[in-house]
């Protein structure tokens, strides 16, 4: 049966200590927190530098049974590499302990830098390289770079499915020739709301659905009003119905709106 994973892109904020978070909350007790509010989050640190595997450890065992969580792929594929010369940099990042998440490991979200063109085959090269298993993930993980020896998680508890979403913002990915190529390896299309700064793509590519709502008014600032909740409600409905597993993650982080927005897509999601 289709699921609909609701939530946010990351946890740790001070201005939500004492509004979203109970005041003397510990932070070490916040993503337990938020995750018993939430049904997936979005891992971000793992943009910025490769996690150890101890912390994926920690974050699969302080969240509730079923819960899921997106893994943010590294800038340093995307932003830097700039999707080219990415072989070590990718098993680098399978073995830093993503695959010890284990039946928590939801999509890796791939988001690409503004300044980045679309070249079909630079694209096509890259969505080659991707694994679709956790085995096969395994597998280039264990390619890994001398260096990460003694910080590497190279075990799995079962051969799983593993999946991938895309979020492209240069204008020149609104091509046809893009989707086509997600579609045909089985990639999602990230709809992006983000007051129209990048492009909004709402191309169905892969057997889920992944939407990542920065702000419809003001970027990473503004709220979702009711109708705008309903709205999503539907967008959400729509691809359950349609046989497809939705996660939608709320980024609008700076007011403290996330979680709240979350938290009132999922009441009108049960209700």
């Amino acid at each position: 049966m289709p699921e609909a994973r609701i939530g946010i892109s990351g946890w740790v904020y001070a201005p939500w200590r004492g509004v979203f978070y109970p005041t003397g909350l510990r932070q070490a007790d916040e993503l337990a927190y938020a995750s018993s509010h939430v049904t997936s989050i979005e891992l971000n640190g793992s943009f910025y530098s490769l996690q150890k595997p101890a912390s994926y450890r920690r974050w699969r065992d302080q969240t509730p049974p079923g819960f899921v969580f997106s893994v943010k792929g590294p800038r340093f594929i995307t932003h830097i590499k700039r999707l080219g010369d990415i072989d070590l940099p990718l098993a680098n990042f399978l073995a830093s302990g993503v695959l010890a998440l284990d039946g928590k490991l939801g999509p890796l979200l791939w988001q690409l830098p503004p300044n980045l063109p679309y070249d079909p085959g630079l694209i096509e090269r890259f969505l080659e390289r991707l694994p679709h298993t956790t085995a096969e993930a395994l597998e280039l993980a264990r390619g890994r770079e001398a260096r990460m020896e003694g910080r590497e998680f190279l075990q799995l508890d079962a051969d799983r499915p593993l999946r991938h979403a895309i979020e492209p913002r240069s204008p020149g990915f609104d091509d046809p020739r893009f989707a086509e190529q997600l579609t045909r390896h089985g990639v999602a299309t990230v709809l992006g709301d983000n007051e129209g700064r990048w492009p909004r793509l709402g191309w169905t590519t892969a057997d889920f659905a992944y939407a990542r709502l920065h702000g419809d008014e003001m970027l990473y600032t503004s709220g979702y009003d009711d109708k705008s909740l309903d709205a999503w409600a539907g967008w959400v409905h729509s691809h359950l119905t349609a046989g497809r597993d939705a996660f939608v993650y709320f980024d609008n982080d700076a007011k403290v709106r996330a979680p709240i927005d979350a938290m009132g897509l999922i009441r009108r999601l049960r209700g």
